[in-house]
């Protein structure tokens, strides 16, 4: 059976779309660095498209069941490299965070290969666990360790955005596994609870949250980031500037091709456009989930799921936070920020999608 046409049409949709808001956004970047226009798409290219483009044709190729047999080994994989961050001589610190792993002209960010590890080890623990996943001592419990696992290492880093991300992406995959409404309460409750301590104890994630609550705070500092990405969407309006006229990118936006680059394509392609890229993230869990709940067994429709979770909701974050709707993350957006890591991971996740519409 061929792969799902719609959503191989959505997926194409987003890696042009990506290129096109990556080549405009880079621009300011390019010139205040005197680097050659193309650098940064040359380089997304080459170590998230190409990389990608492999690793999207080997999971289409392979029958998504196998992934089940490797998810422990793969999740093993992806603990351990997100835990090499820390090793010296290996692991890159930058701004009090190591999230990185350098090895010469290459770099690699683990923490992108920890969510899908995560989301495909649940999806085999929960579909071959059965009615013990309404259990405390056999369903709650293990997955309140598998899941503290995971958060440990991103918390040391310190990466709180991915940490929700992946949070919240395991609490969907336990409740349409069949856990219990009660334990998910719990569970939301616990980590709330977590999430206001660990506000609490780092003074950065206090600004943001205050800035999250009072946007006109501190607006040269904390609040710089979330104010001059307000004003690039407002700036654009109904229309938008038009395709390579933003102003904001030129060394006013910060992060223009990571986290804030839906701010420069908001002010070139304006509400409309913005709607657009919405929408088109919604099409993408509609018919995400629609190929999932027709999969051949209880593990695609949880690894489907689990893979379209990740992707929506943290491009969903993303927006929000820069629309001021949620305190700032600084997680990028799927398919349209600069990430060779991230790119090349989400090409791999939609190979295994694409298969699982294959087998409905």
């Amino acid at each position: 059976m061929k792969a799902d046409p719609i959503l191989k049409g959505i997926i194409v949709a987003f890696l042009i779309l990506g290129f096109f808001i990556l080549a405009s956004a880079s621009i300011g970047i390019t010139v205040s660095m005197k680097l050659p226009s193309y650098y940064f798409i040359l380089r997304q290219l080459i170590t998230g498209g190409l990389v990608g483009l492999v690793l999207l044709i080997f999971a289409y190729k392979t029958p998504y069941k196998k992934w089940r047999a490797w998810s422990f080994v793969v999740f093993g994989l992806s603990l351990l490299a997100t835990a090499a961050v820390f090793i010296p001589g290996l692991g890159l610190s930058t701004g009090g965070a190591s999230r990185w792993i350098i090895a010469g002209p290459l770099s690699f960010q683990p923490s992108e290969f920890l969510k899908f590890g995560f989301i495909l080890y649940l999806a085999a623990w929960f579909s071959s666990s059965g009615r013990k996943i309404t259990s405390v001592r056999d369903g709650l419990l293990p997955f309140l360790v598998i899941t503290g696992v995971a958060s440990a290492l991103l918390i040391l880093q310190p990466d709180i955005g991915t940490l929700g991300v992946v949070a919240f992406s395991g609490l969907f995959l336990f409740l349409i596994a069949g856990g219990r409404w009660s334990h998910l309460l719990l569970l939301v409750l616990v980590g709330l609870i977590a999430l206001g301590v660990l506000i609490y104890l780092e003074p950065y994630r206090m600004e943001r949250f205050t800035v999250f609550i009072n946007p006109d705070h501190d607006p040269l500092g904390a609040g710089y980031q979330v104010k001059q990405a307000l004003i690039a969407i407002g700036s654009g309006g109904i229309f938008g500037r038009g395709f390579g006229m933003s102003r904001q990118k030129f060394q006013y936006l910060p992060e223009p091709v990571g986290d804030s680059i839906f701010a420069v394509a908001a002010e070139e392609f304006g509400f409309i456009g913005s709607t657009i890229m919405i929408a088109l993230f919604l099409a993408f869990a509609w018919r995400g989930f629609y190929v999932s709940r027709f999969a051949s067994d209880n593990f695609g429709k949880l690894l489907g799921s689990g893979i379209v979770v990740l992707v929506v909701m943290q491009s969903m974050i993303n927006i929000a936070a820069l629309s001021g709707l949620a305190p700032l993350t600084g997680i990028p957006l799927i398919f349209i920020s600069q990430g060779g890591s991230a790119l090349a991971m989400t090409l791999l996740e939609m190979g295994i999608l694409l298969n699982i519409s294959r087998t409905r």
